[in-house]
């Protein structure tokens, strides 16, 4: 999870024509330092992502840019589907510590969510996140608005269907990410959903695994 030098990424602004995307591509620099911790508190949370194990989770990369995008918003209300083992949970528990915010994160393997809620528990972020088991499809009817950052990373056929369900439920100015999409032919349903919604602005983020950012907006 080290990154010993610095590494290139690029950043693609990404708007709707037809059935695939305009992309204009500008080059950015991801610095290869570490994150540094500002109190024990964060330090502790840091230390555990280092044990967390690999299961599906999104590299550091993509880890911290939910955590700057968290917590840039001052969100309040962050909504998790796909928990996996709990890594990206720590990113946005460091986000909400600050915010004052909680995170509702979904996981359909009960025992992936049982290492998950572990893991939580060891980093002393328990209390920001309450884990839901079962079937995200049917379960994110249990969420309540207003909620101001999405992200997206479970069954990648349906994350049409979770963008769309979430949707109403995003405050104007809240975010939704979505993971695991490099460019449309990814996840064409979902491209479709977020780039032909006048209501929405998407940017394609390749850092990391690639991962769509979405505006509501006001």
């Amino acid at each position: 999870m080290r990154i010993a030098r610095a590494v290139t990424s690029t950043l693609l602004v990404a708007a709707a024509v037809g059935t695939g995307l305009l992309l204009a591509q500008r080059r950015t620099a991801t610095l290869g330092n570490e994150p540094l911790a500002k109190d024990a508190a964060e330090k502790l949370i840091l230390e555990i992502s280092e044990q967390v194990p690999r299961r599906m989770n999104v590299p550091m990369e993509d880890g911290r840019l939910i955590r700057m995008l968290t917590e840039s918003i001052g969100a309040k209300h962050a909504v998790e589907i796909g928990t996996s083992t709990g890594y990206s949970g720590l990113w946005f528990a460091l986000a909400l510590r600050s915010t004052g915010g909680r995170l509702t994160t979904f996981e359909l393997d009960p025992g992936v969510a049982a290492t998950a809620r572990e893991i939580f528990s060891k980093a002393g972020v328990s209390d920001l996140i309450t884990v839901v088991v079962g079937d995200a499809h049917q379960t994110v009817s249990q969420l309540e608005g207003p909620i101001d950052i999405v992200f997206i990373d479970a069954d990648k056929p349906g994350y049409r269907d979770y963008v769309e369900k979430v949707l109403p439920l995003v405050r104007p100015g809240g975010l939704i990410l979505a993971h695991n999409i490099r460019q449309a032919s990814d996840n064409p349903n979902y491209v479709d959903a977020v780039t032909k919604n006048a209501d929405l602005d998407t940017t394609l983020f390749l850092g990391g695994n690639g991962m769509t950012i979405t505006l509501k907006k006001h």
